[in-house]
């Protein structure tokens, strides 16, 4: 008896182990083969040969930390008594994302100024200059920093130091040409484009080459400069480059105008994705060849990024960290090779930039490597200290009172393309100086006072001290009353952006994550870089430790 109560405690065992088993491996009802809910096939060439694209879930962008999402606080979590009190506490959400690993450095800025020197050094040098990193943001009137003028940006030296001197909006840039670099690449691997022509942006003082190239693009007209001819420099030769509007136009690769553009097929040999059954169509998002695209990261997103906020085994977070790192000191407490040692690069106190001759504790008096320091939980560097990062938010004194519980930002701007006709009589879209759609939006597409209570930064305190012209215009006998308590006030306006982290130059205080201060987007410093960000797509980014996961 008891042996048969055993071999069928056994067998139920094992019933329940064959269901569970049986569970795990049924397959999905839902699929990309037949429709749930007409019974049509999907790819098939007698019906409408609908694709439906298998989901291709998410995929690491190089260079780039996956980081799951998830709840915590943000916001001021340390008393500083003069602190301007424009961060209280609040839980929010956050979706996973992605996060660059390192700041950028020079060295992936300079690429940026190669491949912008390549396409428009000859025909918009204006625009090669306009994304340049500002080298003068090193001077200072009592200091002598003319060598970091001189070769921070330049010298192989410095190559992965964080880039500096870059306003809010050439950040924004270099995110949409680092978008477009990598989806471009995708599709020439992927076969369904073909590398961009180089070589035809070589001048040539040859007339058959001109004439073989406007042959080849109808429409387009070579530009023609007189110059000294190189075989016999008493005399002057003809020059022609690659005009301007067939760069814009057909050069240059822009995602967007590569989707928006149903005509968009450049004439120089890129072609289009061949189906199954041999039809041209173009890639487009459903394919899941392109990335979502880079940007800033919102300020909620670079805090939760910043801090880590990771559950252990029991399920739960710490809460109240200051730094990035665990513990709550500025030294390394916890590793013994590395004890006292600071654990990012930031100052100690006045005139102390980095430590004592023959025992240098942060190492650097400006900025250091991108990869120096121990990364934090989420395996990013230098989240504290080295330089301040853009991010994308509109800065208000009130964001935590106002923004949403998930995904919190402001900066909201709803755009849409400029439309305009061709000759034929077809709507295009309008390209910008820079090969992309160019965009507007109405003024009640631009969100970011929505709700505004900081009224100091909806008073327009931009008051002249010279009134010579308003004299001239509303007449001398018009008494003009200033009141300069105005002229005190604080200018903040709707392009006035975040920046956070610290920086070699700052005390410790603002190496704390949750501190936030500003300044105009189109401002750049010798303190503030960046890192960029990008958004997931379908399911959250699985549990288990993001390092893991790079």
């Amino acid at each position: 008896m008891e042996k048969y109560i055993v071999m069928r405690r056994l067998t139920n065992i094992l019933l329940i182990a064959l269901a569970v088993l049986s569970i795990g491996c049924s397959k999905r009802e839902l699929n990309t083969r037949v429709s749930n809910t007409t019974g049509w096939n999907y790819f098939d060439q007698k019906t409408t040969n609908f694709e439906a694209i298998e989901g291709l879930g998410n995929v690491n962008p190089a260079g780039m930390v996956a980081i799951q999402g998830g709840t915590f606080t943000k916001g001021e979590n340390d008393e500083f008594i003069t602190a301007p009190r424009d961060n209280i506490r609040r839980t929010i959400t956050v979706t996973s994302f992605y996060m660059d690993k390192y700041e950028v450095t020079n060295l992936n800025w300079r690429e940026y100024e190669h491949w912008m020197s390549v396409v428009f050094g000859r025909v918009a040098p204006e625009l090669v200059a306009r994304m340049l990193p500002d080298s003068t943001v090193w001077r200072e009137e009592m200091a002598y920093n003319e060598p970091y003028e001189l070769y921070y940006y330049r010298h192989p030296a410095f190559s992965f130091y964080p880039v500096v001197g870059v306003s809010w909006t050439q950040c924004m840039d270099y995110c949409r040409w680092r978008t477009d670099r990598v989806n471009e690449l995708a599709l020439m691997q992927s076969g369904n484009i073909t590398p961009p022509p180089f070589d035809e942006l070589e001048p040539t003082f040859e007339d058959a080459t001109r004439n073989a190239w406007e042959e080849a693009h109808p429409g387009y007209y070579m530009e023609e400069t007189e110059v000294t001819d190189p075989e016999d420099p008493t005399t002057t030769a003809t020059l022609y480059t690659v005009p301007f509007d067939w760069l814009r136009d057909q050069f240059i690769f822009n995602t967007e105008k590569y989707l928006y553009d149903s005509r968009y097929n450049p004439d120089f040999g890129r072609h289009p994705k061949t189906d199954i059954y041999g039809n041209d169509r173009k890639i487009n998002r459903a394919d899941g060849i392109l990335v979502v695209g880079y940007r800033l990261p919102t300020e909620a997103e670079w805090e939760f990024a910043a801090f880590a906020p990771v559950a252990g085994e029991d399920g739960l977070t710490v809460e109240g960290k200051l730094y990035p790192w665990s513990g709550y000191h500025p030294r390394n407490l916890k590793d013994k090779k590395l004890l006292g040692q600071m654990q990012a690069n930031f100052v100690r106190g006045r005139g102390d930039m980095m430590g004592v001759s023959g025992e240098l504790n942060d190492h650097y008096v400006v900025t250091g490597p991108v990869d120096e320091y121990q990364p934090n939980d989420f395996g990013l560097y230098n989240m504290a200290g080295n330089v301040n990062e853009w991010v994308m938010d509109v800065y208000r004194e009130t964001t935590n009172q106002e923004t949403s519980e998930y995904n919190s930002f402001r900066g909201n701007i709803y755009s849409k393309p400029v439309m305009s006709t061709d000759e034929m009589g077809n709507e295009v879209v309008v390209i910008d100086s820079l090969g992309r759609l160019l965009t507007r939006w109405e003024s009640d597409d631009d969100k970011r006072d929505w709700k505004d209570g900081d009224f100091a930064s909806i008073i327009d305190t931009d008051f002249p001290l010279d009134t010579t012209d308003l004299k001239t215009l509303l007449g001398e006998d018009v008494e003009i009353h200033i009141d300069p308590t105005d002229l005190l006030a604080p200018r903040i306006t709707k392009n006035t952006r975040v920046y956070k982290g610290g920086s070699w130059k700052d005390r410790v205080y603002w190496i704390n994550p949750s501190s936030r201060r500003y300044l105009e987007q189109d401002k750049a410093t010798a303190t503030i870089g960046f890192r960029c960000a990008m958004s997931t797509v379908g399911n959250q980014i699985p549990n288990g430790s993001p390092t893991l996961q790079q």
